[in-house]
């Protein structure tokens, strides 16, 4: 059975500019991705991406405003292993409210889209960041 985790991939409006939060992980190979984790027993989905948005990167709820409607689930291997991982789109409400990072992570970047995907490395994320980039900049998402 494939491991679940959940997530949010933040976004803010900065200067006309869209920019994508991006944590390194401290651990393993230091990879980056948006904050998100395992699902917990019992847990679904949302709960988890809500609850590893607050650990990791310090942003509650109120914080942001979450694109229900506008979620991906990207599906991988991961040393062998396969690994599920929904993310939805959310903004932050206050472009310069400053993350907390934990310990999980050793450091953060605001990036635009063509930078967020060069420091991920990951086709499939590629393509979930320039659907959202594009539904973002053609204000395409709906209600939050």
């Amino acid at each position: 059975m494939a491991k679940r985790a959940a997530g949010f991939l933040i976004f803010r409006r900065l200067c006309e500019r869209i920019e994508y939060l991006m944590m390194q992980a401290s651990y393993g190979q230091h990879h980056w991705s948006p904050p998100k984790g395992h699902v917990d027993p019992g847990e679904d989905d949302f709960t988890t991406a809500l609850r590893e948005t607050s650990e990791e990167s310090g942003y509650k709820e109120s914080d942001l405003k979450v694109f229900r409607n506008q979620s991906c689930t990207l599906e991988y291997k991961v040393k062998g292993h396969d690994k599920v991982v929904v993310y939805w789109l959310a903004e932050l409400r206050n472009p310069s409210q400053q993350a907390q990072l934990s310990e999980e992570h050793q450091d953060m970047r605001w990036l635009e889209c063509e930078d967020a995907i060069k420091i991920a490395g990951y086709d499939d994320f590629a393509k979930m960041i320039r659907v959202f980039d594009v539904r973002i900049k053609q204000s395409e998402l709906g209600e939050p």
